[in-house]
């Protein structure tokens, strides 16, 4: 089972009593042992100029974009499977799009350009991430299959306006993805394609989420590790939790829940889990207090409701994931009721399936992935 959230503490006034205060202080004196991702340091290719500008902080979108323009010619040209595809016969598109809250988001699209796409694909990205690193590889794949690939980041992550890596809202978060999705599906060009959803980790949940909002409004979803429920060694430890979802109501934004290294947990090749340095607008402090409580409680919430879960799935895991629980994604697959699912557990992989395997696992990976995509692309096209 998910992780039982506290009923609502009484709001104190500040001063917080003493026992909370005491256990506060605990935890903003805990060694810093544990790091987020991979440690700073100094990357291949870069000066000393442009390290100054990546280790600025980076708590808002304009520093974040000014660390990604200077150095995305350098993330691209790493020794990654990723990058080796070729963009000849893509159109690659960027732009900022101010949403109904008044966020400038970022969002790109991946379009095969001599022909009409199959279908779209929309990415939904993972804890921390953006749309701008590992997933440009993941994109320009998919699109040299066909497929018109759609993304966009987060507010509060990548290159979105917001706090970084700060969640007030998970259920807002998914609004904020289905008014810019719901954007793309109505442009003339698109509006009669087939329709996937493509969710990575959290963006598993966030997938998940879109579709219980809309239920009849896409035609499947790839879920790559989704985050139904947390590994139980991920989580901190149910009393610790408590403390921490009872200061979140008097400091939302502080860094202050324990955290493993996601690096190390989620890439099992020994030389990409170094690659993830250069994926340097990631977030990478512990996580904040209410995005914390925020991915608790949704991922409880989705526990309780895969039975609701209708459309059609691919649900891939590593049976080695200790970020999400596998365990849950075989939950996911039993209890939905869509009639259309399928789950392949990868064995002996870790969490990031896509990114930090050897390379001969991502290439299955993908090609698990193309295959139903162009099963159910044809399924609803006909052709």
């Amino acid at each position: 089972m998910a992780l039982k959230l506290a009923k609502p503490y009484r709001r104190h006034p500040f001063p917080l009593d003493e026992q909370l205060r005491a256990k506060f202080c605990f935890l903003t004196k805990r060694k810093k042992s544990i790091e987020a991702m991979a440690p700073k340091k100094r990357l291949q290719g870069v000066d000393d100029k442009l390290q100054k500008l990546l280790d600025a902080k980076m708590d808002e979108a304009p520093a974040r974009r000014r660390a990604r323009e200077a150095i995305k010619e350098i993330q691209l040209g790493i020794d990654h499977i990723l990058f080796k595809t070729p963009t000849d016969g893509l159109k690659i598109e960027e732009s900022y799009e101010v949403n109904s809250r008044g966020l400038e988001i970022f969002c790109k699209s991946w379009l095969p350009e001599a022909s009409r796409p199959k279908a779209i694909v929309c990415y939904c990205h993972g804890y921390g991430d953006t749309c701008t690193f590992f997933f440009e590889g993941i994109a320009r794949k998919l699109a040299s299959y066909g497929y018109g690939v759609f993304a966009m980041d987060y507010p509060g992550f990548g290159l979105s306006d917001g706090l970084h890596c700060h969640i007030p809202s998970f259920d807002i978060l998914v609004d904020d993805v289905i008014e810019h999705y719901s954007k793309v599906k109505e442009n003339p060009e698109f509006h009669t394609l087939p329709s996937f959803l493509f969710g990575q980790s959290l963006g598993g949940a966030v997938a998940l989420k879109v579709h219980l909002k809309q239920p009849r409004a896409w035609n499947g979803a790839i879920l790559v590790a989704p985050m139904c429920k947390i590994a139980d060694d991920m989580v901190p430890p149910w009393a610790l939790a408590q403390i921490l979802i009872g200061v979140a109501k008097f400091l939302p934004t502080k860094k202050l829940v324990p955290q493993k290294n996601l690096a190390e947990a989620a890439f099992k090749d020994l030389k990409k889990r170094e690659m993830t340095a250069y994926n340097v607008i990631a977030y990478k402090d512990k996580p904040r207090l209410q995005t914390a409580v925020e991915m608790l409680r949704t991922t409880e919430e989705i526990e309780r409701r895969l039975e609701e879960v209708s459309l059609p799935l691919l649900i891939l895991h590593g049976e080695a994931d200790i970020v999400t629980d596998p365990s849950v994604s075989k939950a996911l697959h039993e209890k939905a009721s869509s009639s259309d699912k399928k789950l392949i557990l990868y064995m002996d992989a870790y969490h990031s399936l896509l990114e930090g395997e050897p390379d001969e696992m991502i290439v299955r990976v993908f090609g698990d992935i193309i295959s139903w995509l162009n099963e159910h692309s044809e399924k609803f096209t006909g052709s």
